[in-house]
């Protein structure tokens, strides 16, 4: 009878979760480290792939210029700066309007969108005064770089009609090189119902070269089809 009189103790919840453990996240969300505060840490941001012209030019490229040049400090080695890309257009003179369809292509062409280059100075035979929009311009650096020059050697400069390679003359003594291109179609995503008018431009490739045979043999071991 002692027994049954005893009253049964009530059973007592368990929480959800062990203390300091975060709850779960749904799927798709970006993951939210704790601190030691109990506060959560911003997310982590999605690792990139890296350009296959900048792989091939630390893997391949780079130790062949240390040996060909009897380089000791792997800083010393020649690289690529920077990538300039300017497309003159010289209507926009008498019509503004010229320059929107241009800026187009050149953002397509890119993957990032050009400034405004506008005239430094005057020149009244060519009816131009200072200040006035003549053409567009990209400046590209990092990865866009070397993807953009990835697709121009090896998917643009074939597609040139009666192609047989690009002029070793086009130094400028510093190591810079400056290439010519006639007419935007040859890149790929230039579709040739949408082109109006046919528009060349000026590709400038800025190295860390101190001479011109460096650079010659930098863009040579990037796959750049010098003439023979």
């Amino acid at each position: 009878m002692a027994d049954e009189k005893k009253q049964k103790k009530p059973q007592q919840q368990q929480p959800q979760g062990k203390p300091g453990k975060p709850a779960k996240q749904a799927k798709g969300e970006p993951q939210v480290e704790a601190r030691g505060d109990g506060k959560p840490q911003r997310p982590k941001a999605s690792s990139r792939a890296t350009a296959r012209l900048r792989d091939r030019f630390e893997k391949e490229v780079a130790p062949a210029l240390m040996k060909e040049f009897e380089l000791k400090n792997p800083m010393a080695v020649p690289r690529l700066h920077k990538v300039v890309v300017n497309m003159g257009v010289g209507e926009a003179t008498q019509n503004a309007k010229v320059l929107d369809p241009a800026a187009a292509e050149m953002s397509q062409i890119t993957g990032q969108k050009p400034v405004i280059t506008k005239a430094k100075k005057s020149i009244a035979a060519f009816k131009v005064r200072e200040g006035m929009p003549i053409g567009v311009m990209t400046t590209l650096r990092g990865d866009r770089m070397y993807e953009f020059l990835d697709r121009l050697i090896n998917v643009a400069l074939p597609r040139v009609r009666d192609f047989r390679g690009v002029s070793t003359k086009s130094f400028d003594g510093r190591g810079n090189y400056t290439l010519g291109l006639r007419d935007q179609l040859i890149f790929p995503e230039i579709s040739y119902e949408k082109v109006d008018k046919t528009r060349g431009m000026n590709v400038t490739i800025v190295t860390t070269a101190r001479s011109d045979d460096q650079a010659r043999a930098l863009l040579r071991g990037l796959g750049m089809p010098f003439r023979a």
